[in-house]
């Protein structure tokens, strides 16, 4: 198994908390659903519409859409049509949101890739808890609490990460970092898209500001002469290395 394991809460954590990107064109609706969210711990984006929504999932990927059927500008059939036919997009979690609740309807928006139906008006605790088991079952390292590679351990909960019998001393950008990358280990991330997950999508800093704090995480991983997790890979970017521990 090449990736980092993963151990489960009971609920949403606080920190760390999964992104979920709200597409609903009702703002009562939208808010009502922003509100619980991030009552639950998660970070919420919203927008209200399909094209909209669609510019948005091509600058970054959350953890999970709730997507009404009936938007302006690109409906939300034809918007899960095209996170399906994309790679990138191709295993997003979609729960779509709709007035219709014929088995036709149902059986049309499924049809399309989305994970999960809710029929309007619903159970707000409902719509929690499908959206906790549906993240639980696709993106299992994103609700973690404790994420484990080999003697490496990061807990969000406690913000604690430590390797072996040692506390590994971190400062918030790069807790953050080596989190997100021990999330997906083995995937290369360009230093561009690590400044918009890790830093945030509207930061305006040097991409070389990544190089500067990958330096002081490896520098805090391997104080005792420690094998390096962080891969660099010349041209591209940077990788959790996804055989580390399995050697």
């Amino acid at each position: 198994m090449n990736e980092a394991r993963a151990t489960l809460p009971g609920a949403a954590t606080a920190n760390g908390a999964p992104r979920i990107l709200v597409v609903e064109d009702e703002p009562a609706l939208a808010l009502l659903l922003a509100y619980n969210l991030e009552a639950e711990g998660f970070v919420v984006d919203r927008v209200e519409r399909g094209d909209e929504a669609e510019a948005r999932l091509h600058e970054a990927c959350p953890d999970l859409v709730l997507l009404d059927w009936m938007l302006p500008g690109v409906s939300g059939l034809e918007l899960c049509r095209r996170l399906r036919a994309r790679e990138a997009t191709r295993t997003l979690p979609v729960i779509m949101l709709t007035a219709r609740g014929e088995e036709a309807e149902r059986v049309r928006g499924l049809s399309v890739g989305a994970d999960d139906y809710v029929v309007k008006p619903f159970s707000v605790p409902e719509m929690m808890a499908r959206v906790r088991a549906l993240l639980r079952r696709a993106r299992p390292e994103r609700v973690a609490t404790t994420l484990v590679a080999g003697d490496l351990e990061l807990n969000r909960e406690t913000r604690r990460v430590r390797r072996a019998a040692r506390e590994v001393h971190l400062g918030p950008t790069e807790f953050r970092l080596l989190e997100y990358l021990m999330e997906k280990p083995g995937r290369v991330f360009t230093r561009a898209q690590l400044l918009d997950n890790v830093w945030g999508i509207s930061i305006d800093i040097d991409e070389r500001t990544v190089d500067v704090h990958v330096g002081r995480l490896r520098k805090a991983l391997t104080a005792d002469q420690e094998i390096d997790p962080i891969r660099t890979v010349r041209g591209a970017g940077y990788s959790f290395d996804e055989t580390y521990g399995k050697r």
